[in-house]
């Protein structure tokens, strides 16, 4: 019941210096609100975007990996004049890779450029378009709203039909029937067989809802594939289910350097991209942003640690009379001390929480103007508040002690 009591008296002696002193208190823990604000926020942004870029990958599937020319790198010793010199991969390699490999699953190439695609007086100025080969959609996840996909017969004899995405379908046809009709794409025209799901931008910059697809062989019969500056290209592959992507991709590097005939000890004139590899990239970035959030808010959180220790000098020698009748009528200096601590920690928790409802508020408006996801999750609240107690408690720390200290009789006398 006592320490019930002195948690009550605290809060209320709290309340009464924010009541008594409003300009005082608010410029005192204006600094606390600021530092949790601007850590909490670095975190929560931080913890959205991991979130998102997670989904993304998995999205791709844990066991895709891409076989490209260009490595993926964060690295600031990036040798792009050493992978210039690489050859692109082929779909021959594709195919052996195929009869090869005995831990993939499904394997298909794909090559992209851009072009402008007309539709009676509609055009779309360089839409990308994807040159796809067989079993493309069992290595990649995707969805047809309308139509249906490419027949093997039109994959194998590059017949001119395409699937278009949901924005190129709206911008193009605009309500009007798009299965059936006819668009011209590199000046020849394509029937669209299919129209594919709105997915939305995902946070690579990527999105189906902008593609244009046509089978590979149709692709390569009008674009020069040696013409890298137009066109780039890749072989992405599944695993088989319970194959560790290690085991693929030992075993992918094996067959692309026997393909390729390369000695050993003969450096890989290839690269075997997971996209796994865009976390751990990007989890650099991550931890550096974090440290600006904590360095940047960590000054607002002294300043205000200093508010919230001058704050309480102040009121103990506003309330020194007080600590001398309460030290004569038997009260323990633990009890004094625990008193003066329990209203900074409470003066330091109304700057976090303060803190906290301008990130949430913050986050609501973000996410109803972008399409980016952001919300504050319950491990970055209860880290402000614990931030913003630890800051109170050892902002009073001194003026709690000084104030158990005090001898009875003078500090009567001083009343």
């Amino acid at each position: 019941m006592l320490f019930f009591r002195l948690i009550k008296e605290s809060f209320l002696f709290a309340i009464s210096a924010i009541l008594v002193n409003r300009l005082r208190t608010i410029l005192t823990v204006s600094g606390i609100t600021i530092g949790i604000f601007s850590v909490i926020m670095v975190f929560t942004v931080v913890d959205s975007m991991k979130t998102q870029i997670t989904s993304s990958i998995e999205s791709l599937g844990t066991n895709v990996v891409f076989i490209q020319k260009w490595p993926w790198s964060f690295s600031s010793d990036y040798a792009w004049w050493k992978y210039m010199k690489r050859p692109v991969p082929t779909i021959d390699e594709m195919e052996a890779i195929r009869k090869r490999s005995t831990t993939i699953q499904n394997a298909t190439f794909m090559a992209s450029t851009s072009s402008e695609v007309d539709f009676k007086e509609n055009k779309v100025e360089s839409a990308p378009i994807s040159g796809v080969s067989d079993d493309y959609n069992k290595v990649f996840i995707f969805n047809i709203s309308e139509g249906r996909y490419f027949s093997p017969s039109e994959l194998n004899n590059g017949v001119a039909v395409c699937l278009v995405g949901a924005n190129v379908a709206e911008k193009l046809f605009q309500n009007q029937d798009a299965i059936g009709s006819d668009i011209k794409i590199f000046n020849r025209q394509v029937n669209v067989i299919g129209i594919l799901k709105a997915e939305g931008t995902n946070n690579f910059g990527n999105s189906n809802d902008d593609l244009i697809m046509v089978p590979y062989g149709f692709f390569s019969r009008i674009i020069n594939m040696d013409n890298e500056q137009r066109v780039n290209s890749f072989i992405a592959v599944r695993g088989k289910p319970n194959i560790p992507n290690e085991e693929m991709v030992y075993d992918l590097t094996g067959t692309m350097r026997s393909l390729r005939r390369l000695k050993p000890g003969v450096e890989d004139d290839f690269s075997i991209n997971e996209p796994s590899l865009l976390t751990q990239g990007l989890s650099g970035i991550f931890d550096i942003v974090t440290l600006a959030g904590w360095l940047i808010g960590g000054f607002s959180l002294l300043v205000g640690g200093f508010g919230i220790a001058n704050i309480m000098f102040v009121s103990v020698r506003e309330r020194t009379g007080i600590i001398g009748i309460q030290k004569s009528l038997g009260a323990k200096n633990s009890f004094i001390m625990n008193q003066f601590l329990v209203e900074a920690i409470f003066l330091s928790l109304f700057g976090g929480i303060f803190g906290l409802i301008l990130v949430w508020l913050l986050t609501m408006l973000a996410s109803s103007a972008m399409n980016f996801s952001i919300g504050l999750s319950a491990s970055n609240i209860i880290l402000g508040v614990s931030v913003s107690a630890a800051i109170g408690l050892i902002a009073g720390l001194i003026p709690a002690y000084s104030a158990s200290k005090l001898d009875p009789v003078e500090a009567i006398r001083q009343n």
